[in-house]
């Protein structure tokens, strides 16, 4: 009965006060995307489907030769090939959750919010799953080799490098999505996607960040060494998974491996994705979780 009591009415950790605010965030500002989005509202013929500046392309001579209806395809199939990315991720990344559920407290704060992010990651991946079918576009699949890494991920993402994989994913593709609110030559139906999942994953990154914070004080030097090998590969590999080459075959250009190589090699495109990284790398470095062979990597991919 005293040892009941004195667990009953001791104050709540740290970390389970951050993860009860996270939840009464989530129970004030959460959505369903099947009621919160309008599926049946048209589609304007005339916009793109994600901002010029983001689209992977952009500022090429391959760019500056289409014309509008192209770049609107290529557009559309661009948003559909990042969605499917975001499906793959988050994806993975309820796996990795609920692996930590089965060694953490169920009655604990910080396990409670770990549940509600699974849920709404699922709505997220099914979110991203109605946008693509609206836009009548179809999903991207990884390659053999992909769905190999991929899968295997979760044999070694683990401890400190749950939270370090959920950031890479999060964070860059949330840099992406603020591009896209309030936009208005976008179309509107994706906007309101983007900010339903901008709006909630601003919970998920700051859950991340916290858990990460906490733990890299008292990481082994193994443990470190390992995170920062882990780091210098997990951006780039992102990044590697964000230009599809069927994407470009989809929207008309026939050699889109070629394609590819020019959106990989493209500055504006580069630009892009490091102001998606930069928040991110600093957060990091200031953990002391990007070492010199990560900052090269990351610098040569245009991410720092």
């Amino acid at each position: 009965m005293g040892d009941d009591a004195s667990v009953a009415t001791a104050a709540p950790l740290p970390r389970d006060a951050f993860a009860h605010r996270l939840l009464l965030g989530s129970a004030k500002k959460s959505y369903d995307p099947v009621v919160d989005i309008d599926w049946n509202a048209p589609l304007d013929p005339d916009k793109l489907f994600l901002p010029p500046e983001v689209i992977s392309l952009y500022g090429t001579p391959l760019w500056e030769a289409m014309s509008p209806e192209q770049r609107r395809e290529l557009s559309r199939q661009e948003l559909a090939s990042v969605l499917s990315v975001g499906i793959w991720f988050e994806n993975l990344l309820n796996r990795l959750l609920l692996r930590e559920l089965m060694n953490g407290d169920p009655t604990s704060r910080h396990s409670h919010y770990t549940l509600t992010e699974m849920g709404d990651e699922c709505r997220h991946m099914m979110m991203f799953g109605k946008l693509i079918d609206r836009i009548e576009a179809r999903p991207y699949w990884p390659n053999r080799y992909e769905r190999l890494v991929i899968s295997s991920l979760q044999l070694f993402l683990r401890g400190s490098m749950v939270w370090v994989g959920a950031l890479v994913g999060e964070e860059i593709f949330d840099a992406i999505q603020r591009r896209t609110l309030d936009d208005a030559e976008l179309q509107p139906i994706v906007a309101r996607a983007m900010r339903i999942h901008v709006t909630e994953e601003a919970r998920h990154i700051g859950f991340a960040r916290d858990a990460l914070a906490r733990r890299a004080p008292d990481m082994s030097a193994a443990e470190r060494a390992y995170t920062r090998m882990c780091v210098a590969i997990a951006a780039p590999l992102f990044v590697h998974l964000m230009t599809n080459w069927h994407m470009y075959v989809r929207a008309g250009i026939e050699d889109g491996r070629g394609a590819r190589r020019m959106a990989r090699s493209n500055p504006a495109a580069r630009r892009a994705l490091g102001i998606g990284a930069a928040n991110l790398g600093a957060f990091l470095d200031k953990q002391g979780l990007i070492g010199p062979i990560g900052k090269r990597i990351w610098q040569r991919r245009g991410l720092l």
